[in-house]
């Protein structure tokens, strides 16, 4: 299984998790069986509310679930259309919220639970 988690730094498994989906510098792409990392650097970080590409960003990756701390509700229209499942996590770094996806900790994201606007981040 690989998934996308949007970090801050890339530490591989101990990269921070980015506080929301689009502004994140770095899209770190994890094969959850083999635990190697691909870090794929966010050329649409800055962008205009309701603009962001995330499949654009991401094409070429074989993705089968992307987890995040937010997301917009057009990003997440646009995952879901291409059948990426996306979750959310409070977790910090790469490792933890991988644990807690293995463990069945993490909701999916749903209309009702994304993000209606963007929030600045540190």
């Amino acid at each position: 299984m690989n998934i996308c988690i949007p970090v801050e730094n890339n530490d591989g498994l101990e990269s921070r998790v980015c506080g929301h989906f689009g502004s994140a510098p770095i899209f770190m792409i994890v094969d959850c069986d083999a635990l190697t990392c691909k870090a794929v650097k966010n050329a649409n970080q800055h962008h205009a509310h309701g603009m962001c590409q995330p499949l654009a960003v991401l094409s070429g990756e074989k993705l089968d679930a992307l987890v995040v701390g937010g997301i917009g509700m057009g990003a997440l229209m646009k995952l879901n259309a291409a059948g990426i499942k996306v979750y959310r996590t409070s977790q910090p770094t790469v490792q933890s919220t991988l644990d807690a996806l293995k463990q069945g900790r993490l909701e999916p994201v749903t209309p009702d639970t994304a993000c209606a606007h963007h929030h600045p981040h540190p």
